[in-house]
């Protein structure tokens, strides 16, 4: 089904970011444009549901227009339609995938659906070209996964968190420390400025698994604050957050190093919004150059880490290729998984 010049129409809305972009061939983004809710969420420390998915269908439309216009695409050039049915925020979910179906049924497109998940995979594939067999380490505010990968479109989840994301311990960290949401950015940047003085537990981080639990750091992340609290104690908020995500980066990186080595990879993807993390990122590009030499590694730029279109528009030219297209009853699949 591959044509030499594949023009996608991707669209993704799981959570708070409406997002529309124009790929060529999987590969090349034309336009790939944001409409943040940010600042509508910020005010009630974490996203809400109903907020954002008014939000989506307020942009959506606007979104399309600005990505076709940005990509100097006409509609009569588009091959497909690619749109995320799962994971996520049903609602939110919902207004993409309605959106995809009616603009592929008016234009008479194909229809194809892609897992959230897989696209945060394929942004590498708009940095350079995937070789396999490869890992991936998806770390976001819903997600933590080791992915091994043997071919495209191929997924094997070998480890995943058992409670809390990585994403979500951040951000219930953040809320204990005062910070505004989201506040991954901003524990990393007090994290440069701290030290690892509290020592708080690696959860699971010598068991033989490659599974994660980070509820447990959380739980005593926040006992150490209460029981200051309560002492009128005033504890250094950058060793605090310097400490936090020592935790996060020495669970994820061994976990990661151990999967790397029994299992025959080409390339370590790094992916989700996590992986925007500054100190994760310097870790792996520590951990891959001193133990996994021959391992290449890609970590997406920061624009491509968050949720976007064009890394859907990325995972969908796989999909299409495989001639994996859906009707017009496709529905949102709030829990979808890879298995």
């Amino acid at each position: 089904m591959e044509t030499e010049n594949e023009l996608l129409l991707a669209i993704e809305s799981s959570c708070d970011e409406t997002s529309v972009a124009v790929i060529r061939n999987g590969s090349e983004v034309l336009s790939n444009i944001i409409a943040s809710q940010i600042n509508s969420h910020r005010r009630f420390g974490g996203v809400v549901p109903e907020v954002a998915s008014r939000h989506h269908v307020e942009q959506i439309t606007l979104c399309i227009d600005e990505a076709l216009s940005e990509a100097e695409v006409s509609v009569d050039e588009l091959s497909a339609v690619a749109v995320t049915y799962g994971p996520g925020l049903v609602g939110a979910l919902l207004i993409g995938v309605s959106a995809a179906k009616a603009f592929a049924w008016a234009h008479d497109l194909p229809l194809i659906p892609v897992n959230h998940m897989a696209g945060h995979i394929y942004a590498a594939r708009l940095v350079e070209p995937l070789s396999f067999p490869l890992m991936a380490l998806l770390v976001s505010g819903g997600h933590t996964e080791l992915v091994y990968m043997k071919e495209d479109g191929a997924y094997q989840i070998i480890g995943e968190t058992r409670d809390d994301a990585a994403g979500e311990a951040y951000d219930k960290v953040g809320r204990v420390l005062g910070l505004p949401y989201p506040s991954g950015r901003e524990i990393d940047e007090l994290a440069h400025k701290g030290s690892d003085t509290f020592h708080f537990p690696r959860a699971m981080i010598k068991e033989d698994n490659y599974d994660f639990s980070f509820s447990g750091l959380k739980s005593s992340f926040i006992n150490t604050v209460h029981n200051a609290e309560q002492r009128e104690e005033i504890l250094n908020k950058e060793d605090l957050a310097a400490s936090f995500q020592a935790s996060v980066i020495e669970v994820l990186t061994t976990k990661t190093l151990r999967a790397c080595r029994e299992y025959p990879v080409k390339q370590l993807i790094v992916a989700g919004g996590v992986a925007a993390n500054k100190g994760l990122r310097e870790a792996l590009e520590k951990m891959v150059a001193e133990e996994l030499p021959d391992v290449g590694l890609i970590i997406p730029p920061l624009k491509l880490c968050g949720d976007n279109a064009a890394m859907i528009g990325a995972a969908a030219h796989i999909e299409m290729e495989k001639g994996h297209t859906a009707d017009y009853y496709l529905n949102a699949v709030p829990g979808l998984s890879f298995n």
